[in-house]
């Protein structure tokens, strides 16, 4: 796999809306796919977290949210490009630098809301 052709097009590749294959699409693991096919660029990341700020905003969310990465390719760009957007809305964060299994970041949360109800 050629990672700084897979960086590079994470930035600069452009998804095009009337190509269905390139949209925003949820399956069971959240949103998957590649820059190298235009289906996870930083526009997807961007919009997809903006869209999460936003419905927070919606229903009064207050408590922090809770933002990990895992260990595919773009994990660390799509995390740098989330939290941008969310620091822009004025969202608490809480970060783990490092890789972390998903159970773990739901224990994080179970914790924070134990002690926060």
């Amino acid at each position: 796999m050629d990672l700084l052709r897979l960086l590079t097009l994470y930035y600069e590749e452009r998804p095009d809306p009337q190509n269905p294959l390139q949209r925003v699409a949820f399956g069971t693991s959240g949103h998957r796919g590649t820059s190298l096919k235009g289906t996870f660029t930083e526009a997807h990341v961007l919009a997809i977290t903006q869209a999460i700020a936003e419905l927070r905003a919606s229903f009064g969310a207050t408590g922090p949210l809770f933002l990990a990465k895992d260990t595919h390719a773009l994990s660390e760009p799509a995390w740098a490009t989330a939290l941008s957007v969310l620091v822009a809305n004025g969202i608490e964060v809480r970060l783990e630098e490092g890789y972390t299994p998903t159970p773990l970041v739901s224990l994080a949360i179970l914790e924070h809301n134990a002690h926060h109800p």
